[in-house]
């Protein structure tokens, strides 16, 4: 009887460290979430990339504070004067980092494909033909390993939008896809709650592809 008392209780003292765990890890990632909607520029933007490499350091088992730290690179490049293919190579090697602890995650897949895109941003015209290939196997494989991920179909869209443009023709396919992944959008929109951190961004990417569409 006695051993079993001390095994009940061994047992609710892991459970409780484990919530109490969790809830720090979640709480600080919202924290950090909350910082990288706010960031203005590109020392906002490495602050907010630092933080969410402390809480991967602190929580090694967890691809969420590594996924957003390559994300927030990559948005660093897109959206700020820096060394591009630094911020875009720095981001490689953080997603596959969360890849190794998750290692058939469509949100990570995508953003794999997504970081490529910005690499033939840099240079279309010498990496276009090497690199674009490989994008658009990325974006695929991330629809087949979640067909509800709306960000997977946004790239994907994305890219077929700058392809048509490219070779002449029309926007009939991305368009499709842009309206299927505003669906997979709303669909998600469902689930958001105040306390969520799984990634939810593109929706703006997709209200301006769809301008292309009208």
């Amino acid at each position: 009887m006695k051993k079993y008392i001390l095994t009940t209780l061994l047992s609710l003292m892991w459970i409780t460290l484990a919530l109490a765990s969790s809830s720090a890890f979640e709480e600080a990632m919202l924290k950090q979430i909350q910082e990288k909607n706010k960031i203005k520029n590109s020392e906002d933007a490495q602050s907010v990339i630092n933080g969410f490499m402390r809480i991967a350091s602190a929580n090694e088992a967890e691809w969420l504070p590594l996924y957003y730290a390559a994300l927030t690179q990559t948005e660093t490049a897109f959206r700020f004067d820096v060394n591009k293919d630094q911020f875009f190579d720095q981001a490689l090697e953080i997603t596959k980092q969360a890849q190794e602890i998750s290692p058939s995650n469509s949100e990570i897949t995508a953003l794999h494909g997504y970081i490529l895109m910005g690499k033939v941003s840099v240079d279309p015209g010498s990496r276009g033909q090497s690199l674009s290939p490989q994008v658009m196997e990325l974006f695929g494989k991330a629809i087949a390993q979640d067909r509800s991920n709306p960000r997977a179909v946004n790239l994907m869209s994305q890219m077929e939008l700058g392809m048509s443009k490219f070779f002449g023709s029309g926007p009939d396919k991305a368009c499709g896809m842009a309206r299927m992944s505003m669906e997979l959008y709303q669909n998600e929109e469902a689930k958001i709650t105040e306390t969520y951190i799984l990634p939810t961004w593109g929706k703006n990417q997709m209200v301006e592809l769809m301008k292309n569409c009208n």
